[in-house]
C-alpha cells in the first residue's frame, strides 16, 4: 500500500474513532440528564458542586487547548523546538486538569458523595471519569508522539490528529461545565 493511501485509511480511521467517542459521551450526557434529579436522599448538585474550582478546571484546559493550537502552528511552520515547547505546556496544563478533577473526585468520596450514593452521582462520575480517563489517554500520547518520535511527514500527522482528539476533549468538557456544572448549579 503506498504511504497517501496509508495516510488516508488512518485519517479516516481516527475520524470513525472520534465519533465513537461522541457516540460514548453522548449516551453518558442523555444519561446524566435522565439521572441528574435522582438523588436517593443524598447532596444534589447544587449542595455539591462550587464553580470557583470548576471554573479553574475549565480556565487551564481552555488554556492547554490554545496552547495545543500554538503547537499546531509550530508544526506548520516546520519549527520542532517550538511545538515541542507549545506541546509540552499543554501536556502540564492537562496534568494540572487532571491533579484539580482528582481533588474534586477526593473531596466528594470524603463526603460519601462517591458513585454509589445515588443515580445522579454514578452518571457524574461516570461521564467526568469517562473524559479525564481521556485527557490522559491523550496525555500519554503526546508524551509518545512529541518526545519519542521524529519529526517526520508520519509522526506531524499523528501530532495532528492528537490536536484535534484534543479540542475535542475540550468541547466535551464545555459540555460538561455547563449541562453537569452550570445547571446543577442554578437549580435549587
Amino acid at each position: 500500500m503506498n504511504h497517501a493511501l496509508e495516510n488516508d485509511h488512518k485519517i479516516f480511521g481516527f475520524w470513525i474513532y472520534l465519533m465513537t467517542d461522541l457516540v460514548i459521551f453522548s449516551v453518558l450526557f442523555a444519561t446524566f440528564l435522565v439521572l441528574r434529579n435522582n438523588t436517593y436522599g443524598g447532596p444534589t448538585a447544587f449542595e455539591l458542586f462550587h464553580m470557583t474550582p470548576v471554573f479553574a478546571e475549565t480556565i487551564v484546559l481552555l488554556t492547554s487547548s490554545f496552547t495545543c493550537s500554538l503547537a499546531t502552528f509550530s508544526i506548520h511552520r516546520g519549527q520542532k523546538k517550538s511545538a515541542i515547547l507549545w506541546f509540552g505546556m499543554t501536556f502540564l496544563l492537562g496534568l494540572t486538569f487532571l491533579m484539580l478533577e482528582g481533588i474534586e473526585f477526593s473531596q466528594l468520596l470524603e463526603i460519601n458523595a462517591g458513585p454509589q450514593r445515588s443515580g445522579f452521582l454514578s452518571s457524574f462520575f461516570a461521564l467526568v471519569g469517562t473524559h479525564g480517563f481521556h485527557i490522559s489517554i491523550g496525555l500519554l500520547a503526546a508524551m509518545v508522539r512529541i518526545w519519542l518520535r521524529p519529526f517526520t511527514t508520519h509522526c506531524i500527522s499523528q501530532m495532528m490528529r492528537l490536536a484535534f482528539f484534543w479540542h475535542f476533549l475540550d468541547v466535551v468538557w464545555i459540555f460538561i461545565f455547563s449541562f453537569v456544572y452550570g445547571m446543577g448549579h442554578l437549580h435549587a
